[in-house]
């Protein structure tokens, strides 16, 4: 068992809180290891090759020679909100992929790129950033492309408000995992379907497609594909506004070819969460 998920499993036992924000990383070791050339092979419908995962013995990139990069996971869903986001805003060349592997990870990531070692972190104007939300806002604007935070200032105090709250969300999302919690696990969903009632120009969070849905996605297509396979719990009964975004979401091609596999997903949760 991997140090992070040790230490899950140990707060939920023995202390009650909880810390997710390094479950891709253990995930990463359950993969399957021809995860990253289906991925590769996937994307080409989408006019993408993806590049090939780098271990500790690939070389470093080049560090700031003028390269836009972002270093992630194909599996990790902070790095997938960034990924969309890039996609989205059609920055596929600007923006470089530099998938990792956290299994073996190079030790030039943490020595020289990202002290932090966590993905995903993002090269840009001589320097390295990381955390997800501040790096989804950061590609909305500093690159050309859609824009994905409203102009409307009732859209951008709820989107503040949606963003703020994620993390946490997710946390307790995935807290419920770990027990029968079907009331829980409901009120949670309950949220999100309220959510999407706020505004009604739109299928989205925000009435057009914005970084709220960024930040989310990730996450409740893990939720649907888990409780779905191992719950029998249908996120969509009796939540029309969730069952549509969720529709709708799969309908945006800058998503698609970021989505995790299926199988292999409910074989890592079935692992850590049953």
């Amino acid at each position: 068992m991997c140090v992070c998920m040790y230490y899950i499993r140990t707060s939920i036992k023995e202390r009650g809180d909880f810390n997710f924000c390094n479950l891709q990383n253990c995930l990463d070791l359950r993969k399957n290891p021809g995860r990253e050339s289906k991925l590769q092979m996937a994307a080409v419908g989408n006019k993408e090759r993806l590049p090939p995962v780098l271990d500790s013995s690939a070389e470093q990139p080049p560090l700031f020679d003028g390269t836009t990069r972002l270093y992630m996971t194909y599996t990790c869903p902070y790095a997938q909100r960034v990924w969309i986001a890039r996609n989205y805003k059609g920055l596929q060349e600007e923006i470089k992929l530099v998938p990792l592997n956290l299994r073996n990870s190079p030790t030039w990531y943490k020595d020289k790129v990202y002290p932090t070692n966590k993905v995903p972190s993002f090269e840009h104007n001589g320097k390295v950033v990381g955390e997800s939300l501040d790096l989804i806002k950061y590609v909305d604007i500093n690159f050309q492309g859609p824009s994905l935070f409203p102009n409307d200032p009732a859209k951008r105090e709820f989107a503040e408000e949606m963003l703020s709250y994620s993390d946490e969300y997710i946390t307790a999302v995935y807290k419920t995992f770990t027990k029968d919690a079907p009331q829980e696990l409901g009120a949670l969903l309950d949220y999100l379907e309220t959510a999407l009632q706020k505004f009604q120009d739109g299928p989205f969070f925000l009435g057009q497609f914005s970084l709220v849905d960024v930040a989310y996605i990730p996450f409740i297509e893990r939720f649907q594909i888990f409780l779905s396979a191992v719950r029998k719990y249908d996120i969509g009964e009796g939540r029309p506004k969730l069952a549509a975004w969720i529709e709708e979401m799969n309908k945006i091609e800058a998503y698609n070819p970021t989505k995790c596999n299926p199988d292999e997903l409910v074989k890592s949760y079935k692992t850590y969460f049953v």
